[in-house]
């Protein structure tokens, strides 16, 4: 089976401040680049398909400071980005199908990755099939649904049916969630500060899972876990969650 690539830097994601310039963002003095002592960087991304007042950084953007993106500006300086040379690829976040089909529509470079939440237990089929038809690397973030996060939900890691699955494997849950997102063809970017999770989120190149394990997985109730409600509001871009995922929900 192949497996896309990886970046081999760590992907850098912004919400675009009205009205500046996103180029000066890596270019000038004091700039991303700069601090990161790059001359470029591999991959840059739109974290969210919306803008934010400009003034104070601040994440998640208060609620009165969501604003409607302005796509084909935005997705203009970005593609600025890469062909001055200060980032090798562009791509976007939390997309939609029917976003990805906005930005396609007038894109003169299209987005190399989309980064969205996808695990056992939201596998965005849909949304995975489209990109492929489009040539868009799906990375998957939160594949262990981020437990111990501000943001995170325990209930990836403490599923029963990935619980059975490791334990049939010897394994453990976050493994098992690996090891599925490795043969789905997805790139993922998975965050630890224990050094033994670390080393076991490395072990997951030398044995698969089965197919009665798969038919298991199938089975799965399928939800967002991580719907992002801070995103939507009365007077933003997005007044619901619907809006926001396009009812991919």
């Amino acid at each position: 089976m192949n497996f896309p690539s990886v970046p081999s830097y760590g992907a850098v994601m912004l919400i675009p401040i009205l009205f500046f310039p996103l180029s000066k963002i890596l270019s000038d003095k004091g700039c991303i680049c700069t601090m990161l002592q790059l001359e470029y960087l591999d991959l840059y991304l739109i974290h969210w398909p919306l803008s934010a007042k400009p003034g104070k950084i601040e994440f998640p953007v208060p609620k009165d400071e969501l604003l409607a993106m302005d796509f084909n500006s935005v997705w203009a300086a970005m593609e600025d980005c890469q062909r001055f040379g200060l980032t090798k690829s562009i791509g976007v976040c939390n997309f939609s199908c029917k976003k990805l089909e906005n930005i396609l529509s007038f894109a003169t470079i299209p987005p190399s990755v989309n980064q969205v939440e996808i695990s056992p237990l939201w596998q965005q089929q849909k949304l995975r099939e489209f990109c492929k038809s489009k040539n868009i690397v799906v990375t998957a973030y939160s594949p262990l649904g981020a437990k111990g996060t501000r943001r995170g939900t325990h209930e990836v890691l403490d599923n029963e049916t990935l619980k059975e699955i490791a334990n049939a494997h010897n394994k453990t849950v976050a493994q098992v969630c690996l090891r599925w997102a490795l043969e789905q063809g997805l790139s993922f970017v998975v965050k630890s500060f224990n050094k033994e999770r670390m080393r076991e989120n490395l072990h997951i190149f030398d044995w698969g899972l089965s197919l009665d394990d798969y038919k298991k997985i199938n089975e799965i109730k399928q939800r967002r876990l991580l719907p992002k409600i801070e995103m939507v509001s009365p007077n933003g871009p997005f007044k619901s969650l619907e809006e926001l995922w396009d009812g991919e929900i």
